[in-house]
């Protein structure tokens, strides 16, 4: 932590200096506008000026070139400007070389004092202690799991508001078996970050198994408000999965497990709810061959195609339109591609390893796809100028639902 503060000095230190640095030159800036107008001759100079403009007014009008009311008017017009000239010239006493200095230490002392208050309140001095307690029962010899618990329930005590305190709390009391205190730190951790999906997906899971392993009410009210974020939160699901399993609803539980696999990033978690998959296969008298290929065929993505109102006069029913999977990075051909007219839309197909342009390259492969919808006039499976399209980044490929679809607009004019 002294190193810390020790930064936060090294970079405060050009600030001050900016700050004091224009008093170094307070002395020879006020001596050379001293002499500046000490020696300034403008007024002088603009007397010059309305004497040469008067003489020369008076010359036009014994010449007769100009009357003398027109005389009088222009005289009065050089009287006005020279009193406006002669104004401006005049300034202000200019005070002394050390005048306003008082203020410069002041500003300097409200920097420091502002920049360190910011940092209490925005910076992340409390995780950089929960760091270094880390790191401290790690190198302790007698270092222990109940000892880093010990020290990070001082740090909750210390930082009752920081989540970081509590999102580390909850899995230590999780896998030490303390399931109250575990909740009692996942609540606390929902009141700061707020009822986000995958918290509220990890109280509905820990209380589901205290209840053992039953849908209770409260359980219930969980997964309907996770499930209303987020259709495809995979711990919701894998419990779901779970509880049919339980009850020997073997088809549902392939069906959430399923649909969890497709959204989880944990590759352990991955392979357990496979695992789990395949023994509801089992007991479902479903041979591995066979559920391979039920799962790739059951693979995929609904997609609702539709086109923007504002773009319907640029086609005619008989344009062909491209619906098309392809991977996000773009180096596998096109994984699903379906064909349909204008007038059949709006739409909802099924992108699968049905439709296909290669066996090497299908949407079961990939975990997320790009769709892009295109009206062609021409016909071109190439995109021309002047073609419609709409498109959808990383769409989850996953077990096909009935009730969910990808939704496409048509809403844009290729250049």
């Amino acid at each position: 932590m002294t190193l810390l503060w020790i930064a936060i000095a090294i970079l405060l230190l050009p600030a001050l200096w900016l700050l004091v640095s224009p008093l170094r030159n307070a002395r020879s800036l006020h001596d050379q506008l001293h002499d500046f107008e000490v020696n300034d001759t403008s007024a002088e100079q603009n007397v010059a000026i309305f004497r040469r403009r008067l003489a020369s007014l008076e010359a036009a009008r014994e010449r007769g070139d100009i009357d003398t009311e027109r005389f009088e008017e222009d005289r009065l017009e050089l009287e006005r400007s020279l009193l406006e000239d002669t104004e401006v010239t005049v300034r202000r006493p200019l005070k002394s070389a050390s005048s306003g200095r008082l203020v410069v230490p002041v500003v300097m002392v409200a920097v420091v004092v502002i920049s360190v208050l910011w940092y209490q309140q925005e910076g992340a001095e409390g995780d950089l202690t929960l760091l270094a307690v880390q790191e401290e029962v790690q190198n302790d010899p007698d270092g222990s799991l109940a000892m880093y618990i010990e020290r990070m329930e001082e740090q909750a005590a210390r930082q009752p508001n920081n989540p970081n305190v509590w999102s580390t709390l909850f899995p230590l009391y999780r896998e030490t078996g303390q399931t109250d205190q575990a909740v009692d730190a996942l609540e606390r951790l929902i009141e700061i970050e707020g009822r986000i999906a995958p918290l509220l997906a990890q109280l509905a899971q820990i209380r589901f198994f205290v209840a053992g392993r039953e849908l209770t009410d409260e359980v219930q009210a969980l997964v309907d408000e996770t499930l209303e974020q987020d259709p495809r939160q995979p711990t919701v699901l894998g419990m779901l999965g779970i509880h049919a399993f339980d009850n020997g609803d073997y088809e549902q539980a392939i069906d959430r497990w399923r649909r969890a696999v497709a959204n989880i990033e944990d590759p352990n978690t991955a392979a357990s709810l496979r695992e789990g998959i395949r023994v509801a296969q089992e007991r479902m008298g479903v041979a591995p061959e066979e559920a391979a290929v039920e799962a790739a065929e059951s693979t995929g993505i609904r997609v609702r195609v539709s086109l923007d109102e504002g773009l319907a006069e640029r086609v005619s029913d008989d344009d062909t339109v491209f619906i098309t999977a392809r991977d996000l990075d773009g180096e596998l051909p096109p994984l699903a591609v379906v064909q349909a007219l204008v007038s059949e839309l709006p739409m909802t197909v099924v992108l699968d390893n049905s439709v296909a342009m290669s066996p090497q390259a299908q949407i079961s492969q990939v975990r997320e796809a790009r769709l892009m919808v295109r009206v062609s006039p021409s016909g071109q499976a190439t995109p021309q100028p002047g073609d419609l399209f709409g498109d959808l980044e990383g769409v989850s490929v996953g077990p096909i639902d009935e009730d969910e679809a990808a939704e496409v607009v048509i809403n844009r004019v290729f250049e």
